[in-house]
């Protein structure tokens, strides 16, 4: 038997961020979430580029049109589209034929037919450039075929003619980042002010706290109209806006928090130990306040969203043409009887990425909860 004794090396130690990324992992809803989010981030940063539509370009041949996986124009609306260019030509329309990706019909009129009015083919956003293929009648006849334009608006198109799938994508990208950005500027500002508001306590506690409370009695749209003046429409104005005041409630929360984790024995030994005032909150007192700070950042990305949509409808927030889902939803509901399709499609969008915040919310307390350690 020998003499040596194997070394056993200890089991190294896991931090709290390591131990919250394993529970987190391991709840499948959370998880999911995730995943939702993700997806949704990037298809309204890439989805854009692949509709095939601007987001401000404007058809006027297809206001209001239905959602559809086919292709419009449909083959029962043609003749009457042919039949509205023909009577800005001044002629009539016979013989219409109407194949796969073009139409060929007869123009008939009294007088001679001027090719060049034939650009109104062109300028509808059903057709193509007209090409003559026959002429009788010393031009009062003529035989056209006219390539088809098909376009593709799988969420069918707003009052104004828009395709709505790159109107709600293009609302995604705004309403994600004024709701992530403002929401990250009231969480930094908030979890700093509190805790420090708390850990410190006495007469600093106390001022701080009456300053959050002077805060608290003015009036929201008295800052956005000082933000306005200062800064015009932009989305610095919605970030400066609402992080104004959303870091108030997220204070408040945290400095309760960090009343009750002063007390604790870890604290008590670090502040024996001489750790600085600063290391005691960046390692003890804020990790510990995340449970709850987390589950209201869920809850105050969706409040952001729906702040942006009551200033853009009063004129102060988002401006046309660029839009939010808060502004699509606004308008959606103002024509819901006669295209629900309006409100359907930004209002899914919307609902499931409050779901996914609110799943992911859950899965973050659970994780950061240190007493699950």
């Amino acid at each position: 038997m020998s003499d040596t004794t194997a070394l056993r090396v200890p089991p190294a130690g896991r931090s709290l961020w390591q131990d919250a990324r394993v529970r987190l992992l391991r709840n499948r809803a959370a998880v999911a979430s995730l995943i939702v989010l993700a997806l949704m981030t990037l298809a309204c940063i890439i989805g854009p580029l692949l509709t095939g539509h601007a987001y401000d370009r404007v058809y006027q041949d297809y206001v209001r049109v239905p959602a559809s996986l086919s292709a419009y124009p449909k083959a029962e609306a043609l003749p009457a589209a042919v039949q509205r260019i023909a009577s800005r030509i001044r002629a009539t329309p016979s013989e219409i034929v109407v194949e796969a990706d073009r139409i060929r019909l007869g123009l008939i009129s009294p007088r001679l037919i001027d090719p060049r009015l034939l650009v109104y083919f062109d300028r509808s956003d059903l057709f193509g450039p007209a090409r003559v293929i026959a002429n009788a009648l010393d031009g009062r006849r003529l035989g056209l075929e006219v390539p088809i334009k098909r376009q593709y608006f799988l969420f069918g198109t707003d009052s104004n003619g828009r395709d709505l799938l790159t109107r709600t994508l293009i609302a995604g990208r705004v309403s994600l980042a004024i709701g992530l950005l403002a929401t990250g500027v009231a969480l930094v500002i908030g979890v700093v002010y509190g805790a420090t508001a708390g850990y410190l306590g006495g007469r600093i506690d106390m001022v701080m706290m009456r300053i959050v409370d002077v805060l608290y009695s003015l009036p929201f749209i008295f800052f956005v109209i000082l933000l306005v003046v200062f800064f015009g429409r932009n989305f610095i104005l919605m970030f400066l806006a609402v992080g104004a005041i959303e870091w108030l409630d997220m204070a408040r929360i945290v400095r309760g928090q960090a009343l009750s984790i002063r007390r604790q024995d870890y604290v008590l030994a670090a502040e024996a130990l001489g750790v600085s005032t600063g290391g005691i909150l960046k390692r003890h007192v804020i990790p510990n306040t995340l449970g709850p700070v987390v589950v209201y950042v869920t809850l105050l990305v969706p409040k952001v969203i729906l702040l942006e949509s009551f200033l853009s409808f009063l004129g102060l927030g988002i401006q046309e043409p660029m839009t939010s889902w808060g502004v699509l939803i606004s308008d959606g509901a103002r024509a819901i009887q006669a295209t629900p399709w309006m409100l359907v499609f930004p209002a899914s969008f919307l609902v499931a990425t409050l779901f996914a915040l609110n799943f992911l919310g859950d899965g973050l307390r659970d994780a950061l909860d240190p007493r699950d350690r």
